[in-house]
């Protein structure tokens, strides 16, 4: 693939590719921009590199987890430090986009009980209901077993449903 077509590739996937940063950020709209940023980087500096055996967009979603996953590293390796030399660490300002998006009662409810699944089950459904990916492409993605994907998957809707139907007793017993 040549760099415009790499660009091109990347920007029909712009949305798509944002909302799973944002996913694999825990919502954190500054640290999902970031990440954004540097696996395109990645991609187009030839760090990064499509050969084919995937999808293109499977293989892009698998790059940005990747890059996230380090970025979330390297952030805890900073808190460590800063904390061991006695410095704060300021925390990014909730993005306007995101208070949007907390203001749906149905999401905010959605986004506190997918919070409270398991990584990679949260993973797995994110990709399969935002983001139409199979669980096939999921597994792919998330370098699992497609097995290891489908009880994550199965798991992941049981507990979610528990979850909201938990949230949603609660709400109605404080109302009453």
């Amino acid at each position: 693939m040549d760099t415009a077509e790499l660009e091109r590739s990347l920007e029909a996937h712009h949305a798509e590719s944002f909302g799973w940063a944002l996913a694999c950020c825990n919502r954190d709209y500054a640290d999902a921009e970031d990440v954004l940023q540097i696996a395109y980087l990645k991609v187009l500096d030839g760090r990064a590199r499509f050969d084919g055996r995937s999808g293109f967009r499977t293989w892009l979603f698998a790059v940005i987890r990747r890059t996230a996953l380090e970025r979330f590293r390297w952030k805890r390796a900073y808190a460590r430090v800063t904390a061991l030399f006695g410095m704060d660490v300021v925390a990014a300002a909730p993005p306007e986009v995101e208070e949007r998006l907390q203001r749906s009662e149905t999401a905010a409810r959605l986004l506190r009980a997918l919070s409270t699944l398991a990584r990679r089950q949260r993973e797995v459904l994110e990709l399969v209901f935002y983001h139409d990916f199979t669980i096939e492409q999921s597994a792919e993605t998330l370098g699992i077993s497609i097995g290891s994907a489908r009880v994550h998957y199965e798991r992941g809707k049981k507990r979610l449903l528990e979850r909201l139907t938990d949230e949603e007793e609660r709400v109605a017993f404080a109302s009453a």
